[in-house]
This record gives C-alpha cells, structure tokens and sequence, in this order.
C-alpha cells in the first residue's frame, strides 16, 4: 500500500499561464481541489504560492481541528453531567419507591378490606 499525503499542492499549465492548486485526497482514487490560483507568468510563481498556500492551509486546518476538539470536549462532559444527574435522580425516586412500598406478603389482608 502506497502512503500518500492527504494534503498536497499540483502546478498546472493552460496554455501560457500556470495554475496552482491545493489537492486533498478524498478517496484512494479521488482527488479534489480544495484551493486554485490562476494566472501565473512562471511555474516558479506557482510553484511558491503552492508551497506558501499550502503551509497556511495546513496551519488553520490545525487550528480548527483543535477548535472543534475543545468543542468535542465541552459537549461530551456536559453529557456526561446530565447522564450523571439522571442516574441520581433515577436512584433517588427508586429509593422513595421502594420505601413506600409497604405490602407485606404474610397479610393477605387489603386495605379496603380492613376498613369495613
């Protein structure tokens, strides 16, 4: 299995300009372009936007990243909470439930039936 990069940059040329591009793999045989510059003079310039393009696309997909991780965090651990005084208020109507449960099995005796 080849390892690629999921992030990386192409130069191509249309007739007399060249075109810079920012390519991320979406699948093993799909490319897509996330990012295009046209009009170069020279490959050279392309070549220099890719690099420099690249690099700052790569630091604000980290950036959103962790963005979205802290976000992750903060939504599990509110989750959790709930979950958590959910438990507490399931266990404290069962307790109530069970302490007010006051049949007992060797009286056959209802209570209707005592009160006449």
């Amino acid at each position: 299995m080849t390892q690629t990069k999921k992030y990386d940059f192409r130069i191509v040329q249309d007739k007399e300009t060249w075109t810079g591009q920012i390519t991320r793999r979406q699948s093993a045989r799909k490319i897509v372009v996330s990012k295009s510059q046209k009009g170069f003079a020279t490959e050279a310039e392309a070549v220099a936007w890719g690099e420099t393009e690249l690099k700052s696309f790569l630091e604000n997909l980290v950036k959103r990243n962790e963005r979205k991780a802290k976000a992750r965090e903060e939504r599990n651990k509110a989750a959790d909470e709930k979950e958590l005084a959910a438990d507490a208020w399931r266990s404290a109507r069962d307790e109530k439930a069970d302490s007010n449960n006051d049949f007992d099995e060797d009286n056959l005796d209802y209570g209707s039936d005592a009160e006449r």
